[in-house]
C-alpha cells in the first residue's frame, strides 16, 4: 500500500505556526506605521498620521485573511489613541474629535479589512477551481489516450492513486465482482471489502471504512455511474488507516470518477460499433454469396426442368426418371428462391406502404407515426405479406404461416384477421388500399 507522507501528520501543526507568523506579521506593520507616524507628528502635526495604519491594514487582509486584518485595525486604533492623542501615552481621550477619529479609524479598518479578506478569498476559491479543473482536464486527456477498457481502468487506477497519495483500484462485475486494474498489483480484497464493493455496485452509494455503509472494510469504495446505471467501483485505501478523500475533495473525486464513466461507455459503444460493423459486413457477404448461387444455379435448374419436360413430351422410354428429375429440380428451385428471400440486410429496413410502416427486424407496426398494436396472428399474417411485398399469396400459405398445416383448410380463420388488419390499418376498411383481395386466390400488399 502507498507510502504517507510526513508532511500529512505535520500539517495541524504548521498550520497554527503559520497562523502566528500572520498575526505577528499584522501587528509589526502596525508597529511600523506607528514609528512613521511618530516622524510625521513632530513636523506636520497628527491629522495625517491616522491615515498611515490603512495600508498596513489593507495589507493584512490582503496577505493573511479577515483574522490578521482585524488585528491590525485594532491595534492600529489602540497605537494612534496612546501615542498621538492628548493626553499621550495614556488610553484615555479627553477631545470628543479624538474619540470620533479613533472610532472611524477602527471602522474604515474592519470594513476594508473585511472587503479586502472577501477578495482574497474569492481569488483563492478561483484558484481552486482553476487548479481542480486543469486536474480533471489532465485526468480527462490521460484517458483519451486509451483504447480498451482494461487499459482505462488501469490508467484511472494509477491516477486516481497519485492525485490522492492512496492505493486505488476498480471493481466491476455482478454477482461475481472482479478486480479490473489496482494499483499496487498486489492489492487484495477481504470478504467486508467485497461486499462492499458489491453493495456500491447494487445501490449507487459510497460504502466502506469511513463511510455509513459497512465500516469495517480496509478499502473505501465510490460509485462509477453512467447515465443508465452504476457500471463499477473506484476503491481508494491508504496504508495509515486514514481517510483516503477528505471532504473538501469529494467533489473533486466525483467529478475525475464522472470522466472515467464516460471513457468506459466510449470505450464500449466503439467495442459495439465495430462488432455492429462486422454483422453488417458479414451480412452483405451473405447477401452477395446468395446473389451468386441465384445468379449461377437458377439458369441451369430452368433448363434441367426445361430438358425433363421435353423427354415427358417426346414419349421417351424413361418418362418415370424425366418425371422425378423434373420434380426434384423444381424442388430445389424452391429452396433457391426461398434462399434469395431470405435476405438480413433487408429485413432491417422498414417497409412503408400506404403510411404504415412495417418493421421486421424490430417487430414493430406503425400507422402515420402512432405504433399499432396486433394480435400474434394478425402480425404473422402481415409479416408474410410484407416479406413478399406485391406478391399474391394464396389462402393456404397464409393459413399455414399464421396458424400451421393442420389449419389450411379454415379460410374463415384468415379472413376475421385480415379484417382486423384493415380496421387498424387501412384508412377506409371498407375500400382497402393496403391488403389486396384476390378473389379465390389469396391476398397481397400494396406498396407503392
Amino acid at each position: 500500500m502507498a507510502d504517507s507522507h510526513p508532511a500529512t501528520a505535520g500539517r495541524p501543526r504548521l498550520s497554527v505556526l503559520g497562523a502566528v507568523e500572520h498575526y505577528t506579521g499584522a501587528i509589526a506593520m502596525v508597529a511600523v506605521c506607528t514609528l512613521v507616524g511618530l516622524w510625521i507628528a513632530p513636523r506636520w502635526g497628527t491629522a495625517p498620521v491616522d491615515m498611515i495604519y490603512l495600508p498596513a491594514v489593507l495589507a493584512a487582509a490582503a496577505l493573511w485573511g479577515f483574522g490578521p486584518a482585524v488585528v491590525a485595525g485594532i491595534a492600529a486604533a489602540l497605537a494612534y489613541n496612546f501615542f498621538f492623542t492628548a493626553p499621550v501615552h495614556t488610553l484615555r481621550m479627553d477631545r470628543v474629535a479624538d474619540v470620533v477619529t479613533v472610532a472611524i479609524l477602527l471602522i474604515v479598518a474592519l470594513v476594508t479589512s473585511q472587503l479586502a479578506a472577501a477578495i482574497r478569498k474569492q481569488a483563492r476559491v478561483a484558484a481552486a477551481h482553476a487548479a481542480r479543473n486543469a486536474t480533471i482536464a489532465g485526468f480527462a486527456r490521460q484517458l483519451l489516450s486509451c483504447g480498451a477498457e482494461r487499459d482505462i481502468a488501469e490508467t484511472a487506477a494509477v491516477e486516481l492513486g497519485r492525485l490522492f497519495d492512496c492505493n486505488a483500484m476498480l471493481v466491476a462485475g455482478l454477482p461475481e465482482p472482479h478486480v479490473v486494474a489496482a494499483r499496487p498489483d498486489s492489492s487484495s480484497l477481504t470478504p467486508s471489502d467485497i461486499a462492499a464493493a458489491v453493495f456500491v455496485l447494487e445501490s449507487g452509494e459510497p460504502a466502506g471504512r469511513g463511510t455509513r455503509h459497512l465500516q469495517p472494510a480496509e478499502w473505501v469504495f465510490y460509485p462509477v455511474r453512467s447515465t443508465e446505471a452504476v457500471i463499477a467501483a473506484a476503491g481508494l485505501a491508504r496504508d495509515d488507516g486514514a481517510r483516503p478523500v477528505d471532504d473538501d475533495r469529494v467533489e473533486l473525486l466525483t467529478s475525475l470518477l464522472d470522466q472515467v464513466a464516460l471513457a468506459l461507455e466510449r470505450a464500449r459503444l466503439e467495442r459495439e460499433a465495430r462488432t455492429l460493423a462486422g454483422l453488417h459486413e458479414r451480412d452483405r457477404l451473405r447477401s452477395v454469396l446468395l446473389s451468386s448461387i441465384g445468379t449461377d444455379l437458377n439458369p441451369r435448374l430452368a433448363s434441367l426442368i426445361e430438358a425433363a419436360r421435353e423427354q415427358r413430351r417426346n414419349g421417351s422410354s424413361e418418362k418415370a426418371f424425366a418425371a422425378t428429375v423434373e420434380s426434384e429440380a423444381g424442388k430445389l428451385q424452391r429452396y433457391v428462391a426461398n434462399l434469395l428471400d431470405f435476405d438480413p440486410a433487408a429485413e432491417q429496413q422498414p417497409i412503408e406502404a400506404g403510411g404504415v410502416s412495417i418493421d421486421l427486424f424490430r417487430r414493430a407496426v406503425s400507422r402515420d407515426g402512432h405504433e399499432v398494436h396486433l394480435t400474434p396472428k394478425e402480425y404473422a399474417v402481415l409479416a408474410e405479406l410484407a416479406k413478399h411485398p406485391g406478391r399474391v399469396l394464396t389462402h393456404g400459405h397464409l393459413l399455414r404461416t399464421g396458424w400451421g398445416p393442420a389449419q389450411e383448410a379454415q379460410t374463415e380463420y384468415l379472413r376475421v384477421a385480415i379484417r382486423a388488419l384493415r380496421q387498424k390499418l387501412e384508412p377506409d376498411p371498407a375500400r382497402p388500399r393496403l391488403i389486396l383481395n384476390e378473389p379465390a386466390v389469396g391476398y397481397r400488399l400494396a406498396i407503392s
